[in-house]
C-alpha cells in the first residue's frame, strides 16, 4: 500500500511538473508570433487550452472576428477551410467549460486572453466555449468613464465584481475592455507579440467583422 501511495504521489508530482513546463503557448500566425502565458488560477481553462494545442486543434484556424479597439477572436474549427466571405463564429468543440472568474487578479486589460461564450440569454451560467478565445486590445478610459462602467459591472454581476484602484489605473494607462470583467473567464496573457495583436486588430474587416484578407494561426505549440 505504501509503495502504491508513493507511486501515485510520484505520478502526481510528474504531472504537476509537466503542466508547469507547459504553461506557455506560441501562436505562429500569418502576421507574426504571439506568445501566451496561461494562468494557474484558471486550471480548467488552462488544461483545456493545452490539450487542444497538443491535439493541433488550432493549427490553420482563422482569426475570424476582429474588432478594432476591442479584441481579436479565433478558435472556430469551421474556419480552417472557410470560403472567402463565409460567415464564421458558430463552430465549437461540442462542450463548454464552467466559468473561472478571478477578478480582480485576472481582468480585461490589454493583452489578456479570455474565453468566448454565448450570450446571457441562452447561457445564464456564463459557461465558456470549449475552444473559442479572444485576445483583448481595447482602449484607454477616463475616470468618469470607469465610474459608469463600474456601476454596470456591479449590476451585471450582482455585486460580485467591481473595479479596484489597480484595475482603474491599468484601464486609464494601458487600456482594455473593462465592461467584460466578472462575466467572461480570463485565463492567460500575451507575454510576447503584443505588436502583432495590434497589427491584427487594425486590419480591414467585412460587415461581419471577419478580416477581408485572412489572418491565420499557422501553428500553435507548447513552449517552455
Amino acid at each position: 500500500m505504501k509503495r502504491l501511495f508513493l507511486l501515485c504521489a510520484a505520478i502526481l508530482t510528474l504531472s504537476a511538473a509537466m503542466r508547469a513546463q507547459s504553461s506557455q503557448v506560441l501562436l505562429e500566425t500569418t502576421m507574426g508570433n504571439i506568445r501566451i502565458a496561461l494562468s494557474d488560477q484558471t486550471p480548467q481553462h488552462r488544461d483545456n487550452f493545452i490539450r487542444l494545442v497538443q491535439e493541433h486543434f488550432y493549427d490553420s484556424l482563422l482569426f475570424h472576428r476582429v474588432i478594432r479597439n476591442f479584441m481579436i477572436q479565433a478558435g472556430d474549427p469551421t474556419s480552417r477551410h472557410a470560403e472567402p466571405g463565409a460567415t464564421l463564429g458558430e463552430g465549437d468543440a461540442g462542450y463548454t467549460l464552467p466559468p473561472e472568474f478571478r477578478t480582480p487578479e485576472l481582468f480585461h486589460r490589454r493583452g489578456m486572453v479570455a474565453a468566448a461564450r454565448e450570450s446571457d440569454d441562452v447561457n445564464p451560467e456564463r459557461r465558456s466555449s470549449g475552444c473559442q478565445f479572444y485576445i483583448v486590445w481595447g482602449k484607454t478610459f477616463s475616470s468618469v468613464d470607469l465610474d459608469k462602467i463600474d456601476q454596470q459591472i456591479r449590476e451585471a454581476t450582482h455585486g460580485a465584481a467591481s473595479l479596484t484602484p489597480e484595475m482603474r489605473t491599468a484601464y486609464r494607462k494601458q487600456g482594455g475592455s473593462p465592461h467584460l470583467d466578472g462575466q467572461y473567464t480570463v485565463f492567460g496573457e500575451v507575454v510576447e507579440g503584443l505588436d502583432v495583436v495590434d497589427r491584427i486588430q487594425r486590419v480591414f474587416t467585412d460587415d461581419y467583422d471577419r478580416p477581408v484578407d485572412d489572418v491565420r494561426i499557422l501553428r500553435a505549440s507548447i513552449v517552455e
